[in-house]
């Protein structure tokens, strides 16, 4: 696109030529808030204390409350993976980050030159955009994805996505990154020609200063003030006395501040500083020329540049919320829908759980105080909440972090609390404080009115509305029906509110009413100081009288103070203390059982262990007896195996034998299992729970594993409560219970038996029951070799194979004749021959075996 030529008085209005980008700026705000009440901007400027560059604490201090949702969750989820990121060590460096966009406008003048230091400042922009896109693109290994990023596939979703509309400036970079020095001054290979310039311009001051140094030599000591040459007005110059300066031809420069030392420039130097300005100017003109070609490249990519700027800016933004969550234990707070219209069956809530007031924090943390956390949940139809209870106890500070709290989630800043649920409010509006002003002749209570006048008007079924000491400030009585009036009528409206008030009839309100609750902030009766803890559920005593009379107040005024009060003031708070008693009293019965409990729980774990432990030196005693005597077993086995001469019947007899004693150990650890079973459960050991080894359930067709033969089965019928019927391969046999060791696959859970069940003939390319009726044992030594076929005429015999193949191959013959004389002598070999020349010769050997 070609751009035309505009006058310099243009140059302010070029914002329009770069499109803002909509995607990270902040939407409308919210029309109503009070936030300079609930104390936003001071939480704003404390944010802002983690951003490093001028470019990220410019977006901060731009953020504001919206009720847009889609950009509220957007930008905790933004806040959240960069949060990870950090946990996990990650860093990234936004310092010296500035604002380009007026640069940026510059640079898509024709004929606009920007200076260099400005050239850099937009090449850190794409410098930085270049290595954040490297981390978005590959992030650490070590990261682990946010809760709403599961099924993204990737680990951090609205970062990448945020991330990918950055352009890529590597080529922008390589053409221009090292042209500039750290000074702001064009390097001396910016351009061949400026490279030559600057070497003859380094040249021809040698020349002056060789000419200049021996024309000082030529001269008497009582003439030069110094025997030095310098520079005055970009022309080497000498030092002369005042009073000796005609002595010396030349043009004088200037004079020293002092007056006794002028500046001579020699006549055989003039035309020698002549060609360095020449010079000098030459290199001016090829700086201006590359300024220009460097500013045209800039241009080209002022759109990309721009939007990168805009998106380093909210990564930062990112980063500083982060950081703050961490610190302030911050959490990512979940949006409720708004579904109803009429307060007799809304369905938004506010749930606030553990929720502290950062500024506080901020204020406490340096002393070394922990700020009592807060709970308030309202549900359901409950959309109003009447806090009472003393002064100091902490009221105001509730109403003012549910608000502060409400404002900032909807900022996109992560809230103070453990868990934060609540709606997106179209408005957040508090009358908080003392509002008296001279000026405008309002009293406070004239302050207060105006300003409940206003938000009466303004609030709606989604907004929250924050009222501190409803009904103070003037006639109690008339103070108090005036505070329930208002009350009802936000209730009516159904804006969910939080009321914090001493009177009574509120209180009343309250408990009469669907949909509101009442709620007591914390008062220790023995020490009459606030706990500064919201229970909800209950009123809170306002306990002036006791207050006072904690501060010092003269009895007698507080004698005479409670024989004024009335016999239902008296009654109701009489009443209001006991419940209170009653609940402190719950509560400390409630942390006693808990801490029985535990103690409980601690006894029974220690007496389990001791009784493990007990049970497994026991075992290990009975353990190694066994082992003792199997060890003794197997050798009297082993040597009356020995003794029988015919290598046959040894073998024979050996494999038999072997078979015997793993069946023997077998039996003899179940046995000694249910022993152990039946001791440590206190089941009779005919139980047949007791009895472990023995599988219960077992049903026709089901693929079970025997001992005897160690392979599966499949079960074909029941023939006796213990014994069934089971076929392995081509071979049927009866088996008792005790000799199937577990059900491999049930016939309900078989798709095979689940296909024959519907009448769906199913035919397996495979049958895992039988044996295979060939081996290949090419390449083996001669004692794998003769093991693997030892293995393999055992599973060939027990299923009933007629004959098998062993494929040794030719070679040397070595392992053809071993195996060869190994199957002559084998029990169930009954012949050994060469299969014909097309079935593999003498490569293979096939043996009938016995039926």
């Amino acid at each position: 696109m070609l751009w035309p030529t505009l006058r310099r008085a243009d140059c302010a209005n070029l914002q329009f030529l770069i499109p803002p980008c909509d995607n990270n700026s902040v939407p409308h705000p919210l029309a109503h808030s009070s936030a300079r009440v609930l104390e936003f901007d001071q939480l704003r400027e404390l944010v802002r204390g983690y951003a490093s560059s001028p470019l990220g604490q410019a977006r901060i201090a731009a953020l504001q409350p919206t009720a847009d949702r889609e950009w509220i969750e957007r930008q905790h989820r933004l806040t959240a993976e960069i949060r990870q990121f950090l946990k996990i060590g990650g860093r990234f460096e936004f310092t010296g980050l500035t604002d380009v966009s007026k640069l940026l406008d510059k640079a898509r003048i024709q004929g606009a030159a920007l200076e260099t230091e400005e050239l850099r400042n937009i090449l850190v922009i794409a410098s930085r955009a270049d290595e954040w896109t490297a981390i978005a693109k590959n992030p650490p290994n070590n990261m682990r994805a946010p809760e709403h990023a599961e099924g993204s596939g990737s680990l951090w979703p609205a970062v990448s996505e945020l991330s990918g509309a950055m352009a890529n400036f590597s080529d922008l970079l390589r053409s221009l990154r090292n042209k500039i020095l750290p000074d702001g001054t064009l390097d001396d290979h910016a351009s061949p020609e400026l490279a030559r310039i600057r070497r003859e311009m380094e040249k021809q001051r040698r020349h002056i200063h060789q000419s200049l140094q021996s024309y000082l030599r030529r001269l008497s000591d009582d003439t030069l003030q110094d025997e030095l040459v310098t520079i005055r007005g970009e022309r080497f110059v000498i030092p002369v006395k005042i009073e000796q300066k005609r002595r010396v031809q030349g043009v004088v420069h200037g004079t020293s501040s002092s007056g006794q030392t002028v500046f001579v420039e020699p006549l055989e130097t003039i035309e020698q500083n002549n060609e360095l300005v020449r010079l000098a100017e030459e290199e001016q003109a090829e700086i201006h020329r590359i300024l220009l070609e460097m500013t045209r490249r800039i241009g080209e990519h002022a759109g990309d540049l721009a939007q990168a700027a805009d998106i380093l800016a909210e990564l930062e933004l990112q980063f500083a919320k982060a950081r703050f969550a961490s610190e302030y234990d911050g959490c990512m707070p979940r949006l409720l829908d708004v579904v109803a219209r009429t307060p007799s069956s809304a369905a938004a809530s506010l749930l606030l759980h553990n929720a502290r007031h950062p500024l506080l924090i901020r204020t406490l943390r340096p002393k070394n105080v922990d700020v009592v956390p807060i709970a308030i949940e309202m549900a359901g139809d409950n959309r109003q909440l009447i806090i009472s209870g003393p002064n100091t106890g902490g009221k105001t500070v509730t109403l003012k972090t549910a608000g502060l709290l409400a404002l900032m989630v909807q900022a996109g800043i992560p809230p103070t609390a453990d868990r934060c649920e609540l709606p997106a409010f179209d408005a957040v509006l508090a009358d908080i404080g003392d509002y008296q002003s001279i000026e405008q002749n309002l009293s406070t209570f004239s302050a207060h009115v105006t300003n409940i006048d206003f938000i009466s008007r303004t609030a709606t079924h989604d907004s929250l509305v924050l009222l501190d000491e409803l009904g103070s400030a003037t006639d109690p009585e008339e103070g108090a029906a005036l505070a329930v009036s208002i009350a009802d009528h936000f209730r009516q409206v159904g804006a969910i509110t939080i009321i914090s008030t001493h009177h009574t009839s509120l209180k009343v309100y309250a408990a009469n009413n669907p949909g509101v609750l009442n709620a007591a902030v914390g008062f220790d009766e023995s020490t009459l100081r606030p706990t500064y803890e919201l229970r909800v559920g209950v009123p809170g005593p306002s306990a002036g009288i006791n207050i006072a009379q904690r501060l010092g107040l003269n009895q007698r005024i507080i004698a005479a103070a409670r024989d004024l009060l009335s016999t239902r003031t008296q009654d109701i708070a009489r009443f209001l203390d006991r419940l209170h008693q009653d609940l402190r009293a719950a509560e400390n019965e409630r942390a006693h059982l808990r801490t029985r409990e535990a103690e409980i729980e601690r006894e029974r774990k220690r007496l389990d262990a001791e009784g493990m432990k007990e049970q497994r030196a026991k075992i290990r005693e009975m353990e190694q007896k066994i082992d003792g005597l199997m060890r003794d077993f197997e050798y009297r086995v082993r040597e009356v195996i020995n003794a029988v001469q015919d290598r046959a019947e040894s073998t024979k007899l050996s494999k038999d034998a072997e078979r015997r004693i793993a069946k023997l150990r077998r039996e003899f650890r179940e046995q000694f299992d249910s022993t152990v079973v039946a001791h440590v459960t206190g089941a009779d050991k005919g139980d047949p729970h007791a009895r472990p080894e023995l599988v219960q359930h077992i049903s026709e067709g089901d693929t079970v594993k025997l001992r005897s033969l160690g392979r599966n089965a499949v079960v074909r019928r029941k023939l006796e409560s213990d014994l069934f019927e089971v076929e392995a391969g081509i071979i049927k046999m009866k088996v008792p219970r005790s000799d199937i060791a577990e059900v491999v696959v049930r016939a309900s859970n078989s798709p095979v038996q689940a296909a024959r069940a519907k009448g769906i003939n199913v035919r397996l390319g495979s049958d895992d029951l039988s044996a295979p009726s060939e081996i290949n044992v090419i390449g083996q030594t001669v004692d794998d070799a003769t093991r693997e076929v030892e293995k393999f005429v055992d599973r060939a015999f027990l299923a009933g194979l007629p004959r098998v193949r062993i494929v040794h191959g030719s070679g040397m013959g070595i392992l053809r004749k071993a195996i060869r004389q190994y199957l002559q002598k084998h029990p169930h070999v009954a012949n050994v021959s060469e299969p014909p020349q097309n079935e593999g010769g003498g490569g293979a050997t096939v043996a009938e075996l016995r039926v």
